[in-house]
């Protein structure tokens, strides 16, 4: 079968008196063999569900473990056990040109079963094949001669051009959307355009005004050193970034001026300047961002990529005489495409956690945390108290008395460090006669003042908050003999916001802000963004303003570009909730080649 368009469906429909014939019941089964192999390339794509691992048993021979496969139409592809082979007798090993050839996979369709033919079209077929065996066929080919695999490009990613010449290209690249406080990788891509042996050095400085480092700075370094590719060839390097959350809804990522540069076998070219990438902010997280971008792709643009009608199973690497070849090296690492089947997920989960660790905790550490961390912090940001809750056991022993003290150990209640309020409830079970079933109760205080005390512990208590740990120990003093081996409590916490503790604005003495560079050398139309930093006093919200008209023009996060006039211009910087506190920064305008022909 080789049929690479699978839709639009026609079935069969029935009705009294109709004669079937053959093409009636091919008919039928072709509608159910593509409705599936329709779903599978949809659903699955195609690749290695499981096996087909291939292994050199000598110098002449392999071996292709059992397993299961889909191509590129979605055909189901059964190895349905392991074979061995000689080199020698796989399929297009005759016609191998070079000494790196691919072990391929591909469905075969076989007639079986051959019976005597009760109604003969044609005399001389006596016989006709009563059944069709699914099965597979393994060839070689030379490596050169697989298609490269070819992508749809999308919208989810944008890139820019930092570097260009004969020989090496670098872009940028990232993707067009960031998500609010979410991590964002960038990409700094090298490519070898020439066969030529040559070498690169690229150094430059981004200036990320809505993203910050690990460090909290707004500008990242990026380069590559002393680079050597052979043509065709691509080095990436990754930096990642956090995305801050601010109300803007876009921002822009430049390229420093005058940071960029660059060395072709040691020798300095020039640069491109001007770069810049605008990036889309979004308040979305990045699962739906990215599962919003795959479902935009139609059929149609999944049919221009084209499809395989066979599987890629390793690489073999031969030495070949006149009269013989030898088996070198098979490899399958980055040949095989794996599909990822849902029910390995549990599987995978397990194995995964092996690598990815989602906090890191010191060791012993307990925390309980009330909220993920980026709702505390948009709390935080609203003034409203962070709060975490939890319980905890205090266990007595058979020989408690009255007057005995007893302590918890140390809990961690997940806030961080600072002034927190941790209070402690006894919690216990009884019949609520209104619900008419047993109802979780706690006694905060006092537990006589409630006329089902009886079945509270009368117990004094206290707890000792260990601010600088972010913990704390809690203290029971037993007012009255009990039967209890452990006593359990509820307990919540309460960080307020920073500041007084209560919300209200702090006291402005000796807080200030100022531009990180006060003064900048630029030519006319490029960009530069003015960074700030803090004394005394937390990052805030920033406004950007020029004091004087026609001084060209400054976006909402601080990305200054200067206008075609030279000049000295003005900018203002100043905090939204605090205007008072504020500075200024200064923009010296030339145009290009100024400084050149006053040095010569």
């Amino acid at each position: 079968m080789n049929n690479n368009q699978l839709y639009p469906f026609e079935r069969n429909r029935y009705y009294a008196g109709k004669m079937l014939t053959s093409a009636d019941f091919q008919a039928e089964q072709t509608y159910f063999n593509n409705k599936r192999r329709f779903v599978n390339n949809l659903m699955y794509g195609s690749g290695i569900v499981c096996g087909c691992g291939v292994f050199s048993l000598d110098d002449l021979s392999i071996l292709v473990e059992s397993g299961v496969a889909i191509d590129g139409l979605g055909r189901e592809i059964v190895v349905d056990s392991s074979v061995v082979k000689k080199l020698s007798a796989v399929d297009g090993f005759e016609q191998l040109r070079t000494n790196n050839a691919s072990l391929c996979l591909k469905y075969k369709e076989s007639e079986v079963h051959a019976v005597y033919a009760v109604n003969q079209q044609n005399s001389d077929h006596e016989y006709e094949y009563n059944r069709i065996s699914e099965g597979y066929q393994l060839f070689l080919m030379d490596t050169e001669d697989i298609p490269e695999a070819f992508e749809m490009e999308t919208e989810f990613l944008t890139s820019g051009v930092l570097f260009s010449d004969d020989h090496f290209r670098v872009d940028l690249v990232m993707p067009a959307t960031a998500c609010k406080g979410k991590n964002i990788k960038v990409v700094l891509r090298v490519t070898k355009l020439s066969a030529e042996n040559s070498k690169l050095s690229y150094h430059g400085t981004l200036q990320i005004p809505a993203f910050c480092t690990s460090t909290g700075a707004h500008e990242l370094e990026i380069g590559v050193e002393d680079v050597t590719l052979t043509a065709g060839e691509v080095l990436e390097r990754e930096y990642w970034m956090t995305a801050q959350d601010t109300a803007a809804l876009d921002t822009n990522v430049i390229l420093k001026s005058g940071s960029a540069n660059a060395y072709v076998d040691d020798a300095a070219v020039s640069c491109i300047t001007g770069f810049s990438l605008k990036i889309l902010l979004s308040d979305c997280k990045p699962r739906e961002l990215v599962n919003r971008e795959i479902g935009r792709m139609s059929l149609e643009m999944k049919n221009i990529g084209g499809t395989s009608e066979f599987i890629r199973l390793a690489d073999l690497r031969l030495v070949r005489t006149d009269n013989a070849y030898i088996i070198e090296e098979v490899r399958e690492a980055d040949i095989k495409k794996y599909i990822t089947a849902p029910a390995q997920e549990m599987l995978r989960s397990s194995y995964l956690d092996f690598y990815v660790k989602e906090a890191e905790l010191g060791a012993g550490e307990q925390v309980v945390v009330a909220a993920p961390e980026n709702e505390r912090q948009s709390a935080s940001r609203a003034n409203v108290p962070e709060v975490a809750t939890g319980v905890l056991e205090i266990p007595l022993g058979n020989n408690a008395h009255k007057g005995d003290v007893r302590y918890s150990g140390e809990i961690m209640h997940g806030l961080g460090k600072g002034n927190v309020y941790v209070d402690i409830g006894y919690e216990y079970i009884s019949e609520d006669a209104a619900l008419g079933a047993n109802a979780k109760s706690t006694i905060y205080g006092n537990p006589e003042l409630f006329d089902d005390a009886q079945v509270a512990v009368d117990a004094e208590t206290a707890v000792k908050v260990l601010n600088d740990k972010g913990s704390f120990v809690v203290a029971v003093k037993l007012l009255q003999n009990v039967d209890y081996l452990v006593l359990s409590y509820r307990w919540v916490a309460i960080k307020f916001p920073a500041g007084n503790d209560l919300g209200i604005p702090e006291d402005m003495e000796g807080k200030s802000i100022a531009a990180e560079t006060p003064t900048v050398v630029m030519g006319t139309k490029e960009s530069h963004y003015f960074g700030v930093k803090y004394n005394n006093m937390e990052n805030c919200s920033l406004v950007y303003e020029l004091t004087e008209p026609g001084s060209g023009e400054i976006t909402a996060d601080g990305i200054y570009t200067a206008p075609a006039k030279e000049g000295v211009y003005e900018i203002l910087i100043y905090c939204a909730d605090y205007p008072s506190i504020c500075t200024y920064a200064y923009a010296i305008v030339k145009k290009k080649g100024f400084e050149e022909s006053e040095e010569a």
